[in-house]
């Protein structure tokens, strides 16, 4: 049966723009003057801070593929069966890296939590589905072995930011691995509008193939999520989360969404490292306590 129209429906989704539109709403940057360089090497550097400063078990392999590892940042001495933030980075499935995503690691290990980064194969080495089932594949990799690595596989949330938000979303929806809740930063969830853009050229996806990676559709299952993006972002990411969280509500589960004033679409995931920020606060709320 359709959902809603106020729920999670076709026609409210942002894919009516015309070309010139939709690669402009697309194009995160095109809201903060076009330049994101900063910000990449702004990740780099709180990175290499986070791994000179807590101890890690660097390049776990859970795949075949080169890029197909994690870094596991074990949880303080003290913390009796820690729950487990897993973090999926962004860069519209087409580049970043684990080695550089590791910046939220030093809030979560100071409140008890282990943390895991997860790396994955780019486009266009790899189509997306290979990058969900390369997602999933670290997500059961981790929970298989929560006993050896020392955390507490009932107590799991998945956090990702951008393209890392969908792979978060992706991985976890009907998964057999268990995931208390998920937060999807600034992500895009139906990745139709792509079709077109400038973004497409590596990612080749088609109407069909965007069709079955469509994550805003009823039969998705979802856990408890928290869905946030900044203020400064285009109205199609804004959106987007939008109309995921509509999704989760519209199945039963529940869904904390937040606009964080003042941050882009780059920034606002840091606000997920910053032990004062309301973002952080909603995001430890999934863990059981």
């Amino acid at each position: 049966m359709p959902l809603a129209a106020d729920a999670c429906d076709p026609r409210d989704r942002p894919d009516r723009l015309d070309p010139a539109s939709r690669e402009r709403e697309y194009s995160p940057s095109s809201a903060i003057g076009g330049n994101y360089a900063p910000f990449l090497a702004q990740y780099a550097a709180l990175s290499a801070r986070a791994h000179a400063r807590l101890p890690a078990q660097r390049d776990l392999r859970y795949g075949a593929a080169p890029r197909a590892t994690l870094d596991y940042f074990p949880a303080r001495a003290d913390a009796l069966r820690p729950g487990l933030l897993i973090y999926i980075h962004g860069g519209y499935w087409q580049e970043g890296t684990k080695d550089h995503s590791a910046f939220l690691a030093p809030a979560w290990h100071d409140a008890g939590m282990a943390h895991a980064v997860v790396g994955y194969t780019l486009a266009p080495e790899a189509r997306l589905p290979q990058i969900v089932a390369e997602c999933r594949a670290a997500l059961a990799w981790l929970a298989a072995r929560a006993d050896t690595l020392g955390f507490d596989a009932a107590n799991v949330v998945v956090a990702g930011s951008s393209a890392g938000g969908y792979l978060a979303a992706a991985s976890v929806d009907r998964s057999p691995v268990p995931v208390r809740g998920i937060v999807p930063v600034s992500g895009v969830f139906d990745v139709a509008p792509l079709i077109g853009t400038s973004i497409n050229d590596l990612l080749g996806l088609d109407a069909a193939a965007a069709a079955a990676l469509d994550l805003l559709t009823p039969e998705r299952r979802y856990c408890p999520a928290v869905v946030a993006w900044g203020e400064v972002e285009t109205g199609a990411f804004k959106q987007q989360s939008r109309a995921f969280a509509a999704c989760v509500r519209a199945s039963g589960t529940s869904c904390a969404t937040l606009e964080v004033p003042g941050r882009n679409h780059f920034d606002v995931i840091l606000e997920l490292g910053d032990a004062a920020s309301p973002l952080f606060a909603t995001a430890l709320g999934l863990f059981a306590r």
